[in-house]
């Protein structure tokens, strides 16, 4: 579902990505873990078209972003570490307005609140202005927006930062029913536990280069941390 082919990023000489392969599947949650800098964002970046390849690249469903990029957004939902939603809305009425943009302008109310039953978020809170929830609440209304899209891929860029144990693990919780779902996530991440815990894969960067790959139920959260800290130290 989300290909990278030779993926390339550079400014002014600085590589960002350097020769990017990598593919998840439909069903898979690949978790990218490095320093800052390593090329993380930039990789998400480059399949939201929200930078462009300096060579290679990027594909969504089979079909390159940069000659498609509006055919490919339409199989995407972004989910960044401060997900931004109108405060002054409703839960609900952010979801009503997000799913018209997505293309979907026929739900009704109660199919609307359906959604927000699938991630766990109260129809009391959905009747909320947004600017009360809190950040985990507001991810949670960004997975609702997924689901309502009906989106194939998902692109998260370190959205565990900032929650608590409980919405983090909550959170981890909402990705497997995504991956469930046949959704093929890719997620940019610093937590190691969460990305053991969540991912099918975790793939390692480091000064824009993907150093290795590993599966998840092949290591323990003591062997991964390991394997991660000899590569930031080579």
């Amino acid at each position: 579902m989300l290909e990278a082919i030779g993926l390339t990023k550079t400014y002014d000489g600085s590589v960002a990505l350097d020769d990017l392969n990598l593919t998840v599947r439909a069903g898979e949650v690949f978790c990218l873990l490095g320093a800052n800098g390593a090329g993380k964002t930039t990789t998400i970046n480059l399949f939201l078209r929200f930078i462009a390849p300096t060579k290679g690249t990027a594909r969504i469903a089979g079909l390159d972003v940069a000659d498609h990029p509006l055919e490919t957004k339409r199989h995407l939902a972004y989910i960044p570490e401060q997900v931004t939603l109108y405060r002054h809305l409703t839960g609900l009425e952010n979801l009503e307005y997000f799913s018209v943009l997505g293309g979907h302008p026929d739900y009704t109310e109660e199919q609307l609140l359906g959604f927000f039953d699938q991630v766990g978020l109260s129809r009391d809170a959905a009747g909320k202005r947004v600017g009360t929830y809190s950040k985990g609440m507001r991810q949670k209304v960004g997975i609702a927006i997924a689901r309502a899209k009906q989106a194939t891929a998902l692109l998260l860029d370190e959205p565990t930062s900032g929650l608590d144990p409980k919405a983090s693990n909550e959170f981890s919780e909402l990705l497997r029913f995504m991956s469930v779902s046949g959704v093929a996530v890719l997620m940019a991440t610093h937590d190691l536990f969460r990305a053991k815990e969540s991912g099918t894969r975790v793939g390692i960067m480091k000064r824009g280069r993907l150093v290795t790959t590993l599966d998840t139920g092949d290591v323990g959260h003591a062997d991964l941390e390991k394997i991660y800290l000899q590569h930031m130290h080579d």
